[in-house]
C-alpha cells in the first residue's frame, strides 16, 4: 500500500482517465482514512465496483482494525508492490461527496494550510458521520381483513383493546401510523402484533421524516412588482442565468436597508427552479434563518418539502434528515448558515450570500474557511452564478467590484418610495455632565423618543451588543477588578443567576462580598450590558412588553423564532438585544432604534475595528422605518466625530469605504494584501513565545517578496482557558508563494510539547 499526502490536483483541469476493469469500473481506490493522517490504497471487489465512485465514504481494514475513510482517488493501479487489501463495503448508494464538493475540499485544504481529512469532516454534520443513515421509523398500519360481527363481537368481551384497534383503522381514511395509535392507546404496539400474527393487520415499516418545520402552516405569497432599479438588477442576473451565459462574474448585490435585496434573491431561484435547478441560500446569524425561511416557503408554498435547512439549532436528528434531505436529491433550495456551503446540492444555478460582510461567516477553528469566498470558488467549480449581497459590503468584495472581478448591482432607494430613517447622534459626554453619578444608560432624548413612539403604539429596538448585567466588578480601595482566573479579561456579573461569568470559558463564581486582594468591602459593579438594560427599561417603561433577545434569553429551542415571531405580531412593544437583532430583520412597525452604546467595538486592536462599527450601526438603524411611518434612529456615543459613526448618520457607504480604503492600501492591509495571522499557545508562557519567535525566525529566512510583517507580540486576548497567547501578523499581495513558504517551514519543525500552533489565513480577527 502506498500512503501519505499527495500533490493537489489542479481544479481546473480535467481529470485523466482511469484504466478500468472489463465492466468498465477502475481498479483501484485511493482512500483518505477519517481518524488518521493516512492516504491508502485498496483494491476494489467486483461487487462493490458500481458503488466505489470519487466522494464514497467506505469501510476499509487497517492493520487489524476496522477503518472508516473516503474515496479521493480512483486508480488503474498501485505504486505498492504487494498485494492490495480489499474494501470492505460502501457506506451508502451514492457519493457523500460529489465530484465538485470533493474538488472544493482539496481547494480549501490547500489554500487553508488544512489537512483534507479535516476538511471534509467539517462538511459533514457530526449525525451524518457518526451515524450514517440512522432514520427514526413507524409502522404504517391497514386492515388486511375485516373480521365479520360475530367475531367482533367476540373481541369486544375477551380482547376489547384488539376491538378497538380493528374499529379505529377501518374508520381511518388510509394506512395508520403506530404512534398515532399510541397516543391514545399506549399498549397498542404489543396488541398490533398479535393482529398481525391473526391476518387481520398489515404492518409496514416507514422513514420518519424529523421536520423542524412540520407544525407550522405557510400562506403562499406572489412575486412583488419590482422598483426600476430591482428590475435592471435582476435582468443581469437572469441574463447570466441563461443556458448559453458563460460562467459569470460573482455580482455583489449592493442595497440599502429596506431595498428589496430578498425579493431579487426569491425572483432569481425562482427562474432557477424553472430551468431545473438548484440553488443554495447562507444567511450568517441563526436569528435570520426563522424570517428567510418563512419568506421563502411562503413564496415556494406549493413545494415547501423541498427546501432544506441547515443549522447548529436544529436537533442531530433534524440536522440528519434535512442533510439526507438534500443527499438523496428531495431539496431544491438549501437555507443556512456558513456550513451550509458544504451541502451535497447538484446540478446548482445559484449561490446567494446574504449580509456577505459578516464576520461570522469565517470559521475560527481548523478548519478556518471563509464561507463568502468558498462560495465564489464553489460557483466557479459548479459553474453556476454567485450573488454577494449586503447594504454594507466588506470591502474586500466592494474593491472586487471597483476592479471588475465582480459584477456590481446597485440599490439605492427603498421599496415604495420608502424614506430611510432620521439619525441622530446622541454625545454622551454631555449626557455624563448632567446625570448625578455619571452614568445613564437611556439619555434623555432617546428616552423621551421612546415614550412618544409607545404612545402611538409603534415598537421600539434598543441595541447593545454586550451581555450581563455588569461587565466589571472593582474595588474602590486598592482598584483590583475580578478576572477570570483562567483568561484575561474581566468578569461580568450576570444578576438573574447571581454569578460571575466568563465570557471566553464560561468560568462561573458567586461574586464576592469584599476584595479578595486587600480585604475591603467597597465594592463597586460597574459597566452594562443587556441583562442591565433591559432591567432599566422595565422601570422606566411600567406598561410596557418587553422581551430580550441575546445568548442568555435564547436557550430554549425555537425560542428566538417565537420571540421574532410574536415582535412582528406587535404582541411586543419593546425590543433589547445584541447583534441577533441587528440586521436582516423586516418589522414594519418598528419607527424607532436606539444604539445604547456605539463605542464597544470601536476601539479594539484591530484593523477591522471601525470598518465592523459602521456596518453594525448602519445595519442596525436599518430596522428603522420599513414600514409606512418614517423611522428614526438614535446613536449613543462619547466618540461622535469618528469617522465611523459620521458616515453611519448619513448611511453614506461610498464616502466610508473611500477614506477607509485610502488608509488601508498605505498600510498594505485587506483588500490590497492578505492577511495570515499566526499564533502560538500553552501554558507556559515563556515557551509559547519561544516557539513563535523561532517559528517566524525560520520563515523570514527566506520570505517571499512583497510580504510585510510585524513582530512577535501577546495576542490581545493575552490568555484564555489557561493557556498564554502570542502572534505574528504577516501581509502579502501574492498569498500562494507565502502559503507555500509557511507549509515547507511547519512540516521541518517539530513543537514542544502542549505547544499549539495555529495559522488564519485571510483573517477576520485579530483578537
Amino acid at each position: 500500500m502506498s500512503a501519505g499526502h499527495h500533490a493537489q490536483p489542479n481544479l481546473f483541469e480535467e481529470p485523466a482517465p482511469n484504466a478500468q476493469d472489463s465492466a468498465g469500473h477502475p481498479l483501484v481506490a485511493r482512500v483518505l482514512i477519517e481518524d488518521a493522517a493516512l492516504e491508502l490504497d485498496y483494491s476494489i471487489p467486483e461487487a462493490l465496483a458500481a458503488r466505489v465512485q470519487l466522494g464514497t465514504r467506505v469501510h476499509v481494514p487497517l492493520q487489524r482494525h476496522r477503518a472508516t475513510g473516503t474515496v479521493v482517488q480512483l486508480l488503474p493501479d498501485s505504486s505498492y508492490h504487494g498485494k492490495l487489501k480489499p474494501i470492505h463495503d460502501t457506506i451508502g448508494t451514492r457519493p457523500v461527496f460529489p465530484e465538485n464538493l470533493l474538488k472544493l475540499a482539496h481547494w480549501a485544504s490547500t489554500y487553508y494550510l488544512c489537512p483534507l481529512r479535516i476538511v471534509l469532516r467539517a462538511m459533514l454534520p457530526e449525525s451524518v458521520r457518526k451515524k450514517p443513515e440512522s432514520f427514526l421509523s413507524d409502522s404504517h398500519l391497514t386492515l388486511t381483513r375485516m373480521p365479520d360481527a360475530a367475531e367482533m363481537e367476540k373481541l369486544h368481551k375477551s380482547a376489547p383493546i384488539q376491538a378497538r384497534i380493528i374499529e379505529m383503522l377501518r374508520d381511518h381514511d388510509g394506512p395508520t401510523a403506530l404512534s398515532e395509535l399510541r397516543k391514545e392507546l399506549p399498549r397498542a404496539t404489543q396488541i398490533v402484533h398479535v393482529l398481525v400474527k391473526k391476518g387481520i393487520v398489515d404492518r409496514a415499516e416507514v422513514r420518519v421524516e424529523r421536520d423542524p418545520f412540520h407544525d407550522e402552516e405557510f400562506i403562499a405569497n406572489a412575486p412583488h412588482i419590482l422598483t426600476e432599479e430591482q428590475g435592471v438588477a435582476l435582468e443581469k442576473i437572469l441574463a447570466a442565468l441563461h443556458p448559453s451565459s458563460l460562467i459569470p462574474h460573482p455580482f455583489l448585490l449592493h442595497g440599502v436597508t429596506g431595498s428589496g435585496k430578498t425579493e431579487i434573491y426569491l425572483q432569481a431561484i425562482a427562474k432557477v427552479l424553472e430551468q431545473k435547478k438548484t440553488a443554495l441560500v447562507l444567511v450568517p446569524e441563526i436569528s435570520l434563518t426563522p424570517q428567510t425561511i418563512e419568506r421563502f416557503k411562503a413564496r415556494f408554498s406549493e413545494g415547501h418539502q423541498r427546501i432544506a435547512v441547515l443549522h447548529s439549532h436544529l436537533s442531530d436528528g433534524e440536522r440528519h434528515d434535512e442533510w439526507y434531505k438534500i443527499h438523496e436529491g428531495r431539496a431544491d433550495i438549501v437555507i443556512g448558515a456558513r456550513s451550509a456551503i458544504f451541502a451535497p446540492l447538484e446540478n446548482l444555478g445559484i449561490i446567494i450570500v446574504d449580509e456577505e460582510h459578516e464576520p461570522s461567516y469565517k470559521q475560527e477553528e481548523s478548519p478556518r474557511y471563509q464561507a463568502r469566498d468558498l462560495a465564489v470558488v464553489r460557483a466557479k467549480l459548479e459553474g453556476c452564478v454567485c450573488l454577494l449581497g449586503s447594504a454594507t459590503p466588506c470591502l474586500e468584495s466592494f474593491e472586487n467590484a471597483q476592479t471588475g472581478k465582480y459584477d456590481l448591482l446597485k440599490l439605492t432607494k427603498r421599496t415604495d418610495g420608502k424614506s430611510m430613517p432620521l439619525i441622530r447622534i446622541v454625545d454622551m459626554r454631555l449626557e455624563r455632565r448632567r446625570t448625578k453619578d455619571g452614568f445613564s444608560i437611556l439619555s434623555d432624548r432617546l428616552r423621551i423618543a421612546v415614550e412618544q413612539r409607545l404612545e402611538k403604539q409603534e415598537q421600539v429596538i434598543l441595541f447593545l451588543n454586550r451581555r450581563g448585567f455588569n461587565t466589571a466588578l472593582t474595588c474602590l480601595k486598592c482598584g483590583e477588578t475580578a478576572n477570570c482566573p483562567d483568561c484575561s479579561v474581566a468578569l461580568t456579573f450576570h444578576k438573574t443567576e447571581n454569578r460571575l461569568v466568563c465570557h471566553v470559558c464560561g468560568t462561573r463564581q458567586l461574586p464576592p462580598s469584599k476584595c479578595k486582594a486587600c480585604g475591603d468591602p467597597s465594592i463597586r459593579f460597574g459597566g452594562y450590558g443587556t441583562e442591565r438594560a433591559e432591567e432599566t427599561i422595565r422601570a422606566l417603561f411600567k406598561t410596557a412588553r418587553i422581551a430580550r433577545v441575546d445568548t442568555d434569553t435564547m436557550q430554549r429551542k425555537n425560542q428566538l423564532r417565537d420571540t421574532l415571531r410574536n415582535f412582528r405580531a406587535q404582541k411586543l412593544d419593546i425590543l433589547i438585544g445584541t447583534q441577533m437583532i441587528a440586521k436582516g430583520l423586516d418589522f414594519p412597525n418598528v419607527t424607532l432604534v436606539g444604539v445604547l452604546n456605539a463605542d464597544l467595538a470601536l476601539n479594539l486592536p484591530d484593523f477591522r475595528a471601525a470598518e465592523r462599527t459602521f456596518q453594525l450601526l448602519t445595519q442596525v438603524a436599518g430596522r428603522s422605518g420599513r414600514g409606512e411611518t418614517k423611522g428614526e434612529v438614535f446613536i449613543q456615543t462619547y466618540a461622535p466625530h469618528s469617522p465611523a459613526v459620521q458616515f453611519a448618520r448619513h448611511a453614506d457607504y461610498e464616502g466610508y469605504a473611500e477614506q477607509e480604503l485610502e488608509h488601508r492600501k498605505q498600510f498594505h492591509y485587506p483588500p490590497f494584501t492578505h492577511v495570515v495571522l499566526i499564533g502560538c499557545r500553552g501554558k507556559q508562557q515563556t515557551l509559547a513565545e519561544f516557539t513563535l519567535q523561532s517559528f517566524a525566525t525560520r520563515v523570514k529566512e527566506k520570505l517571499p517578496p512583497e510580504t510585510h510583517h510585524g513582530e512577535v507580540c501577546p495576542s490581545p486576548l493575552t490568555k484564555a482557558h489557561g493557556q498564554f497567547r502570542f502572534q505574528w501578523l504577516l501581509r502579502t499581495a501574492r498569498v500562494r508563494p507565502l502559503l507555500a513558504h509557511i507549509q515547507s517551514v511547519l512540516a521541518s519543525m517539530t513543537l514542544p510539547e502542549d505547544i499549539i500552533l495555529t495559522w488564519d489565513v485571510d483573517a477576520m480577527s485579530l483578537m
